[in-house]
This record gives C-alpha cells, structure tokens and sequence, in this order.
C-alpha cells in the first residue's frame, strides 16, 4: 500500500489537528513511511533518550571516564529513573526505583511478601497470567518447598472467591498482556486485604499508557518494565513499587552490594539501606538506565489521564473504520467497555499470524500472540487518528482479498 494514495477523510484530519498530544509527534524517531502499532512490545525511539545515550558514551564515558559515577552522577540512575517514573504511577519519589527485570523484581517482591505474611504461604495468580510471572512463583515454590511457598493459579472469574486467610500473596497482572482486559487495582486490592493479603501487580502493560494511583489505591508492591510504553529501549531495566508502610520492614533475599546502606565501605556482612533502595542488587547497567532515563522526559508535561483518554479516541477511530465484514471475519477479545481496557486491542483469527506478516508487509507493525491473537497497540504520544484509520483501512482490504494467505506469510522466526 502506498499512503499518500489514500484520502483520509476531513473529520480524521480535524481530530489529529484538535488532538492535546499533537506536539509531542516530533519527540520521536520513527520512519516516514511506516505505522508503529507495537509499542505495548517496544516503544519506539525517541530523540531524548538517543541524547542521553550520546552523551553518556561519547562525553561522560569517553571523556570522564570512572569519575562518571560521581560527576555525572551514574551511581543514582536508578532514583533519578525512580523520580521520573513515580508520578505516572501515583506513588511518591521514595517508593519508585529502577533496576533489573521484571522477573527478577517479582522474585525479590514474592520472597520478601511471604516473609511479611509469615504464617502463610499461598501466592494466588490468575491462570492466564503472563507465563514470567507465573515462572518465578513457580521456581519460588521449587526453592523454598510448598509448606513455604505454593503457587495457586485461578481463572480470573475466580480471584476474589479464591482469597482466604490461607492466601499470603495474590499477585496479578493489571492489563492481560493477550486480550487487553484491565483488572480494577482499587477493587481487587481492597478485597485482598479485607483478607489480610498483600497484593503485587505487574504493570507491565499500565505504566505510560494508563492513569495509575497506586498510594491511593493502597497497592502494596508493584513491578513494571522500561521498554513498552515508557520507550526506554530493548531491555531496559524495569522498575519496583513498594509503598511506603513497607519500606523500612521489607527484606529482599537478593543481597547485593548495592542495596547495602553503605556499599562502599565493603564491609563483611550486609547491612540493608533504610530506603527503596535496599531493592536493588547489582551495579546498575549504565548505558540501558541512560536511555530510559532520556525517553522519560517525553512524560514530563503530560497527563496520564489524557494519555489514556486518547488512546481510546484512537481505538474508536480505529474500530469503526474497519468494515462488517473485516469485523465479522476478526474476533474482538478486548472487553468493548473503554474502563475496562488497556491500550490495546486484540483480535482473534485462524490466521492471526499469517495476518500480522501481511500488516508487517504493508508497514503497520503489529505483533501477534500464540495461538492465534493478532494485538494492536494504541499510544497517542506518537500515534495519529490519520494512522490508525489507514491501519484499518489495509487490514480490510488484506481481509476481503485474503492476501495473508500468501506463502511468504507463513515463515515464522525466534521472535513473533
């Protein structure tokens, strides 16, 4: 498909035109000819986050060399990404900070909630929760044995009927990473601890996508990762929650140096810092936290909730572009009520992959999740209503042509 053959319709222009995000397209870098719709898997780049990168290698790191760490001050990045990251989440400065992955934070917060909730030892998650999550807690129950730590999984029909005083933690993703259902954090959490539960969510599909209040919602502990909407990169680090009753108590069993109040005196025996940032372990990856730490500054003078009120003026542009036909071909499996949606949509198809290759082909880069989901992601900060209306326009046309059935479609590598 060539784009500028298409006519986009006046009332399309006029709402890229009256849209409060307008300005912040040209905070990123993304080809011209190309509609990026995958950044609930990879934000795309932007001009901040490549500055930093700059700086940091060819000034800071060239130039400055090991005085970095003091002059430039490469020893906080993980607070500095923290300050920057806490106000998308609701939460205070203090109870934010960035490092490693999700996967290892969820270790860190699933050790240290059973050793709060001692006397009990039930983690419960949703059956369908993103396989990580549930990998961690099931290699928690291997390492600690099922009289400390037993996984319980549960459909998600099923979560608050399965909270009892048995349950030590329930861990929960907010935004399900296939369908795009949002779970209601202030309900469910409220409902967990009426039980004595503490409660850790995983905010990888929410954090700078949608309007979160984690103080507010009295949320316990929460992850989230740097490289969907928050653009950091691929494989930027992630970040912890954890409110602040919790903090001075909390004890991760990932002792490392830099999570030690004095790490420099090289003592012996480990003494914890008093703040978040016992939460850490290793030393901090320097170049990946300076590219997260750049691409935040996009988030500065925005407000989450019009991020997330745009994104669904998007999602509506683009369902009621798309045809009867293409809508009766395709399933949608995101709920249809907006507060119950992510920034996503999701769609199931006997051929969701063969469909996403075909979108690819026609540079709208979507992504597809086994075992047949085709997932569009919706983010205003750089996504137009122009875009997502000639994004429902070529998914019609490869739908009533069947031109997802080509062969060159069907080849499928490491990464879907």
């Amino acid at each position: 498909m060539i784009y500028n053959e298409m006519q986009i319709p006046d009332h399309i222009i006029e709402l890229d035109k009256n849209s409060p995000l307008e300005s912040k397209k040209s905070e990123f870098l993304l080809p011209d000819d190309t509609i990026y719709m995958d950044g609930n898997s990879l934000g795309p780049t932007t001009k901040s986050a490549l500055d930093e990168i700059e700086t940091t290698t060819k000034a800071h790191w060239r130039n400055d060399l090991i005085s970095s760490w003091n002059k430039h001050s490469w020893i906080t990045l993980p607070q500095q990404i923290g300050e920057k990251i806490a106000p998308l989440l609701g939460a205070k400065s203090s109870e934010v900070i960035g490092c490693d992955s999700i996967s290892v934070n969820l270790f860190k917060l699933l050790s240290a909630a059973l050793k709060i909730n001692h006397s009990r030892n039930i983690i419960v998650s949703e059956s369908g929760n993103f396989p990580t999550d549930l990998y961690i807690a099931e290699g928690l129950e291997s390492l600690l044995g099922k009289t400390k730590c037993s996984l319980k999984t549960v459909e998600k029909s099923a979560i608050i009927d399965s909270l009892n005083t048995d349950v030590a933690v329930l861990m929960l993703t907010h935004v399900d990473f296939r369908s795009g259902e949002k779970l209601d954090i202030r309900a469910i959490t409220k409902a967990a601890h009426d039980k004595g539960i503490l409660v850790l969510w995983d905010l990888a599909h929410s954090a700078g996508a949608l309007k979160l209040d984690l103080d507010h919602d009295n949320v316990d502990f929460a992850v989230g990762c740097g490289y969907k909407y928050l653009n950091g990169g691929p494989g930027a680090p992630a970040f912890v929650y954890v409110a602040e009753r919790h903090i001075k108590t909390i004890e991760q069993p990932l002792r490392g140096w830099m999570g030690h109040t004095s790490p420099f005196d090289f003592t012996p025996s480990y003494k914890p810092a008093t703040d978040i940032s016992k939460m850490l372990c290793g030393t901090p990856s320097v170049i990946s936290m300076a590219s997260l730490n750049g691409a935040l500054d996009v988030f500065q003078d925005v407000d989450m909730a019009v991020i997330e009120q745009q994104a669904h003026a998007l999602k509506q542009t683009f369902l009621s572009t798309l045809t009867n036909e293409a809508i009766t071909d395709l399933k949608l499996i995101t709920p249809t009520n907006s507060q119950s949606q992510g920034s996503q949509l999701s769609f199931t198809h006997e051929y969701a992959f063969e469909l996403s290759q075909a979108l690819i082909a026609n540079k709208i880069i979507v992504d597809f999740r086994a075992p047949n989901v085709l997932r569009l992601g919706f983010t205003p900060l750089y996504l137009e209503h122009r875009h997502v209306y000639l994004a429902a326009t070529i998914l019609t046309t490869l739908l009533k042509h069947q031109e997802y059935l080509k062969p060159q479609f069907r080849e499928r590598k490491a990464v879907t």
